[in-house]
């Protein structure tokens, strides 16, 4: 599997990031844009802190096995690969017996500097973040310190780490992926209400 090397950085202006990004010679590689995934699960991929992914991204669709080893910059492993259709995609694994969950939109934009990435992602129900994403953690922290990123409030592992800060109330098993459709627009899940 390969491992990510990336952070997050939870309620970020997105419009103070674009600027800083064009100062310091990022390349907006795709503009905002609405991107659609399912999660598929069973109980053998939750004890591993796993799930399957089928990601409409735009440009591409992928398929992606993701696992988080641990909460830090190196914890999540992934295997990923493109695939040409989402929907035939999701209808093979419910076929399979292994059916999704949730339906999730998010909506990202991506820069690029050198070989770093920083997407400005969006997701509902929870305030703007970016990710930072390098092929080491010195590339990461100095992307983080170019943007005048505050290294003590990174945050790792996935979205649900910033779901948790943003709503201190919900436990390690409140999930979005237990929620069947992720929707902007759509009202706030009972479980993210106090």
């Amino acid at each position: 599997m390969n491992t990510e090397i990336e952070v997050k950085f939870i309620n970020i202006d997105h419009d103070i990031i674009r600027v800083k990004l064009k100062e310091i010679g990022a390349e907006l590689e795709y503009p905002m844009r609405l991107m659609k995934r399912v999660t598929i699960d069973s109980s053998e991929m939750r004890l591993k802190n796993a799930f399957l992914r089928v990601r409409d991204q735009g440009d591409k669709v992928t398929l992606t096995y993701k696992q988080f080893d641990a909460q830090s910059i190196d914890g999540a492993k992934e295997i990923e690969v493109t695939v040409n259709n989402f929907d035939d995609t999701v209808k093979l694994f419910a076929a399979a017996g292994l059916p999704y969950g949730s339906f999730q939109e998010t909506k990202r934009e991506t820069w690029k500097l050198g070989s770093t990435e920083i997407v400005l992602d969006l997701w509902p129900w929870l305030n703007p973040y970016i990710e930072i994403e390098g092929q080491s953690e010195n590339d990461v922290k100095k992307m983080a310190d170019l943007l005048d990123l505050d290294w003590s409030e990174a945050v790792f592992g996935d979205v649900m780490e910033a779901y948790r800060i943003q709503y201190p109330h919900i436990d390690s098993n409140d999930t979005v992926g237990n929620v069947a459709e992720v929707k902007f627009g759509d009202p706030l899940p009972d479980f993210l209400m106090k």
